[in-house]
């Protein structure tokens, strides 16, 4: 290999690894499906609200990325209120969110200022491993999107005009969150006209004509959405914490 290759391969070698972090927030779900009037990324999970978990759990993967939480322009002022009671100190920035969550990213993106990898998740998913975010933005630094998902494991069918049918499940995936890219291409992306089919990051990047690139996510990783949901969440976090204090 001829030095001038050399020295380029290390250079973008080096310019991957310092690109800046950041990951977008959307925490604008209410709490109609959680049958509570509390939202429900507000919602007490074991010792603190829901966002926390999963502000933290980005924070411990690195400390460095830069936080952006899209919240409801009426919810500001308690989020404020709830980091002081529990002196959250974890540095993000807020912005208040749109109509549709297509909007509420939107938002979000344009605090993104620098070049670097942004991941989009949904503030209700504090169960996130390490291992998907380190597979998430490794793949999203490698190939400029990654976007998580796990297999399907339940028989399911395609409903049609006289009934249904079944459909091999081997051929689809479930999507999760954090859904990670190139900055400015994902910014690029949402620069397009709003279209009811986005219904994630995924889609309105291929509806820009870009391919995604899946990476395998965790089944944990639920979207906490029903009183259940919470259920599980709060005995997952209870069990892993036992297991790091090697209680039984």
């Amino acid at each position: 290999m001829k030095k001038e290759e050399m020295d380029f391969i290390c250079s973008f070698t080096t310019k991957l690894l310092r690109m800046k972090k950041y990951v977008v927030l959307v925490a604008g779900g209410s709490g109609s499906r959680m049958k509570s009037v509390i939202p429900k990324q507000f919602l007490m999970l074991n010792d603190k609200p829901v966002l926390m978990h999963t502000i933290q759990k980005f924070h411990d993967f690195d400390a460095t990325i830069h936080f952006i939480v899209v919240l409801p322009d009426a919810e500001i002022l308690t989020w404020k209120a709830m980091c002081e009671r529990y002196s959250f100190n974890i540095s993000h920035q807020v912005v208040a969110g749109g109509l549709t969550r297509f909007h509420s990213v939107q938002r979000g993106l344009s605090l993104v200022i620098d070049d670097g990898l942004v991941a989009i998740h949904d503030g209700v998913r504090p169960l996130v491993s390490m291992d998907t975010l380190a597979r998430v933005y490794k793949c999203a630094e490698e190939k400029g999107n990654a976007i998580p998902c796990i297999a399907v494991t339940d028989s399911i069918r395609k409903l049609h005009a006289n009934g249904s049918a079944a459909v091999a499940r081997n051929e689809f995936r479930l999507i999760q969150t954090p859904q990670c890219f190139n900055a400015a291409s994902i910014k690029a992306a949402y620069g397009q006209t709003y279209d009811e089919s986005f219904t994630d990051c995924a889609s309105v990047l291929e509806a820009f004509g870009v391919e995604v690139n899946l990476v395998e996510g965790n089944v944990e990783n639920i979207k906490l959405t029903t009183p259940s949901d919470l259920v599980v969440a709060t005995a997952l976090l209870t069990n892993a914490s036992n297991s790091e204090t090697g209680k039984h």
